[in-house]
């Protein structure tokens, strides 16, 4: 079988005294997409940050690509960190035109002049703003702001994408067309995408497979269809019923 992208083994994340986080065995495979599912406090977030090296587990084991990230050194976890990218629900934007936002990732990974340019156009074309190159970004509406970032993400060819409720905040014609494109990224790049999400029905479009997490744990992990027709536990079936009170 194929090495797992991601393993985590006895993960534990606290915050003082606070535990937000305790996964003790779980693997996450390459070129899928995964719905983070769980209420508010659940550990998605902080689970995302950890998967991204911002930030590092109180306890545990992290392991990508092969690498266990304890033992990388700066240079390993700097190139590691430089095939992922994270899209979060309240994107932030320089006070520079599109263009140099979505050229900015490119140009710390030292890509310069008609290289540059090129993927830069390439990015704004897949995500339909070919035309907003020389557009101010912090006046953009929300929903062209997501799709600015997912340009920057699809620039830089990452081989994780880390999604944080990118359409919390969009009207439904912008949920679905960030939605499309994130199935595009998926699709057209091979890239493995875990997106946190409180839309169960975006959840059911989108993804492979859903993790449930709950009071910091792994509840239940299984392809999309099983996990919202045949789920295995209590507090799964509670969830996609409506029924969890948090």
């Amino acid at each position: 079988m194929p090495e797992p992208l991601f393993e985590l083994i006895d993960v534990v994340k606290k915050y003082d005294e606070r535990t937000v986080l305790r996964v003790k065995d779980l693997q996450l495979d390459g070129n899928k997409i995964y719905a983070i599912l769980g209420p508010n406090g659940a550990g998605k977030s902080t689970l995302l940050k950890l998967l991204n090296m911002l930030e590092k587990p109180t306890s545990g084991r992290i392991i990508f690509q092969g690498v266990d990230l304890n033992r990388a050194g700066e240079a390993a976890r700097l190139r590691m960190r430089r095939q992922m990218c994270m899209v979060l629900q309240n994107t932030y934007m320089f006070d520079t035109s599109v263009y140099q936002n979505v050229a900015y990732g490119l140009q710390l990974r030292g890509v310069r002049g008609v290289e540059l340019e090129r993927r830069v156009k390439e990015a704004l074309s897949f995500v339909g703003l070919s035309d907003y190159g020389s557009r101010r970004a912090i006046k953009l509406s929300g929903g062209e702001t997501q799709r600015v970032a997912l340009a920057r993400a699809v620039a830089i060819r990452p081989q994780v994408l880390l999604l944080d409720e990118p359409t919390a905040n969009l009207d439904p014609d912008s949920v679905a067309l960030i939605e499309k494109l994130v199935r595009r990224v998926h699709e057209s790049t091979g890239a493995t995408v875990l997106i946190i999400t409180h839309n169960l029905f975006q959840a059911q479009r989108i993804a492979d497979e859903a993790i449930l997490l709950y009071n910091g744990q792994v509840i239940e992990r299984a392809p999309i269809n099983q996990f919202f027709t045949n789920p295995q536990s209590e507090i799964t079936r509670r969830f996609v019923s409506g029924r969890m009170v948090y």
